[in-house]
């Protein structure tokens, strides 16, 4: 049995918790993606790569329920995204790039703010706030206001948001875009100690992000899958991983 396989199977072996099943999303006559189908099982960690404009926000909204797909299905822990929601999204956390916070507001004040609409209850809230503050290192700027905050702990803000209900799966879309290397660090590390006990689909441009962290890569060229499978496949180091990702996404790469 080659790695591939044995990969396969030890995914088989476990419960699927992303799961996209010919995901198409069309706006008049253009294509964002087209029969996007993948699973992600328990456990993993998955590196979602792709060109800029290849589609991967777009598909990342669809696993999410944040947009209707045209066409196909889209599961989290089980839950069709689109007629079981509400479960589905208790189960998920999502970081959209660029995620929307509320600058005048403290973390401390952003995070009270998403336990209350979540209907989080003291003791459980107060708990939980303090837990994320820790897990993503925030102690520091706890009470002060977001909009004087760096980039990097914007993003850990974001972070915190997404992990505050306990979700067994999370979906992030570019966590270390613009930061500096001792951000993408310090958001690696939180991402390393997260992915011993939850399920992540992490969108990223950084392919030492991708050699450091997952064993997965899926990647997606012009709206659709050209590559699944390990990172090994793709090369033993950054440069291998580089040369690979520009000859998987030249225009005309089919999907492997």
């Amino acid at each position: 049995m080659t790695m591939n396989e044995q990969s396969k199977q030890n995914r088989d072996d476990r419960p699927a918790m992303i799961e996209a099943d010919g995901l198409s999303k069309f706006y008049g006559i253009a294509m964002a993606c087209r029969d996007i189908s993948f699973k992600v099982s328990e456990g993993e960690l998955v590196a979602f790569l792709g060109p800029n404009g290849a589609g991967k926000s777009t598909t990342m909204k669809l696993l999410t329920g944040y947009l209707a797909p045209s066409e196909g299905t889209a599961r989290i822990a089980g839950h069709h995204m689109m007629s079981d929601r509400i479960a589905g999204s208790a189960r998920l956390g999502y970081l959209p790039e660029n995620g929307p916070l509320y600058p005048d507001m403290t973390p401390h004040g952003v995070l009270s703010f998403f336990a209350d609409a979540r209907g989080m209850q003291s003791p459980r809230k107060d708990e939980r706030i303090d837990a994320v503050i820790d897990i993503c290192k925030l102690e520091g700027v706890v009470y002060k206001p977001i909009g004087k905050l760096s980039k990097g702990y914007r993003q850990r803000v974001g972070m915190a948001q997404s992990l505050l209900h306990e979700p067994d799966v999370l979906i992030m879309d570019e966590p270390t875009a613009g930061l500096d290397p001792n951000q993408i660090r310090g958001v690696r590390d939180v991402l390393g100690a997260l992915s011993k006990t939850k399920t992540i689909l992490l969108s990223t441009h950084i392919l030492q992000e991708v050699e450091a962290m997952a064993s997965r890569v899926i990647m997606i060229n012009e709206g659709r899958m050209v590559y699944d499978g390990p990172v090994s496949e793709l090369g033993a180091n950054s440069e291998e991983l580089e040369q690979a990702f520009v000859r998987l996404t030249t225009a005309g790469a089919v999907q492997n």
